[in-house]
């Protein structure tokens, strides 16, 4: 079994006038900040907001009438699910997805709202796809695997296809690696194209499923970790999507957990959309590594936005803390009238926003007679925050950062 340029040529005629074409483009500020030229595919803009639907929806087009009646079945934590789920719908076919503990409310949601019959059980992936195949069995469905399939693969290199008709001369393709199947299709894509182009796999350093098996490690150890790239915590690659990717691949890297946070933050703050953890694994590589990519053109894939709504904002909450914008300093002074009063005035000359005040006269390490007082701020960047620290050290509240 192997995967041809012509395999995903016939899916992209297929999907044709069933999926967004999403655009590909330059993002001059993204450039200044990671020193590499950066061009950003939105596959967050498909109907499902990933672009699983491709492989998904190639998958399904092709099955027999037979096999379509009795209905299909699937594990996902989530992309996987809502693109099976939304095109299954589309053309009248049963689908039931098994998603394992912990995936996201969000996804369940929207995938039961596609109208598929949603089974909640499983630690991980791993589990939940135990439970898919002995459903498979039980209620004879046809089981659609997320990755390691070489109709979904070819429906996934398409992504790469449309990327090389909008910007021929890429030189580097960061992807993130789950199961596989994305880098498999697009890097058989992109090498027929252009055979110099360097195709970068990215995957959680909690995670670490492709690299553990090029070391020759049966089963990536995570000890329980859980990663906000939830959509490529996979403990083990696909074995067609390995033996097809693993020669086309020049570099895998590992991702830490701040830098897939940051690439959500910028993707929203910067290019005004929404990016889930394993979608802006692309954009974290280019943070991580940036002397990898540093003057090269690079193809980033926005690959999902189907993140929690409260996990983004604690994401751009803790990016806030990151860049010194949200700080909680310690002052400890004199517990008499007015010192409050006249901390938070000295703030408020200074134009910086009080968030929040927690006052303790209790702590052991003050005074009988002092206060000590952690007030929250928020402020444009961290040199304003460091003028009003000076600020207050110069009016006799010496301030520590807490």
């Amino acid at each position: 079994m192997t995967l041809t340029f012509d395999d995903i040529l016939a899916a992209q005629a297929r999907l044709k006038g069933h999926i967004e074409r999403t655009p590909c483009r330059h993002s001059r500020t993204l450039s200044e900040i990671t020193g590499a030229e950066v061009w950003v595919k939105f596959e967050n803009l498909q109907f499902t907001a990933a672009y699983k639907e491709r492989g998904a929806l190639n998958k399904l087009l092709q099955l027999g009438e037979n096999v379509r009646s009795r209905g299909v079945i699937a594990a996902s934590a989530g992309n996987h699910a809502q693109g099976l789920a939304y095109h299954a719908a589309r053309l009248g076919i049963p689908v039931t997805i098994v998603m394992p503990k912990g995936t996201p409310f969000v996804k369940v949601q929207q995938t039961r709202n596609h109208g598929a019959d949603v089974v909640i059980e499983g630690d991980g992936y791993d589990d939940a796809s135990g439970v898919a195949k002995r459903l498979c069995e039980e209620r004879e469905l046809t089981f659609i695997h997320p990755f390691d399939d070489l109709d979904v693969m070819a429906g996934q290199g398409t992504v790469a296809l449309e990327m090389l008709e909008d910007v021929p001369d890429l030189d580097v393709l960061p992807i993130p690696i789950g199961g596989g199947g994305l880098i498999a299709g697009m890097a058989t894509a992109a090498k027929h194209l252009k055979k110099d182009i360097r195709i970068v796999g990215l995957e959680p350093a909690m995670f670490p499923s492709f690299t553990a098996k090029m070391r020759g490690v049966r089963t990536a150890q995570t000890n329980g970790a859980s990663t906000i790239a939830e959509g490529i915590a996979v403990k083990e690659v696909g074995a067609n999507t390995y033996a097809i990717a693993r020669p086309l691949i020049d570099e895998v890297l590992l991702i830490e957990e701040p830098h897939f946070e940051r690439g959500i933050a910028l993707y929203c703050n910067v290019e005004k959309t929404v990016a889930e953890g394993a979608g802006a694994a692309s954009l974290a590589g280019l943070l991580a590594y940036p002397e990898r990519f540093r003057g090269k053109k690079c193809g980033l894939v926005i690959t999902g936005g189907n993140i929690d709504t409260r996990l983004l904002a604690s994401v751009l909450t803790r990016e806030l803390v990151r860049e010194s914008r949200i700080v909680s300093l310690r002052i400890i002074g004199d517990d008499r009238p007015g010192l409050l009063a006249n901390v938070s005035r000295i703030i408020g000359e200074m134009g910086a926003n009080i968030i929040e005040v927690a006052h303790n006269r209790l702590a052991l390490d003050v005074p009988a007679k002092g206060a000590e007082f952690d007030v929250m701020i928020e402020t444009r960047d961290a040199q304003h925050t460091q003028e009003v620290m000076d600020a207050l050290r110069d009016r006799g509240y010496p301030p520590r950062v807490v």
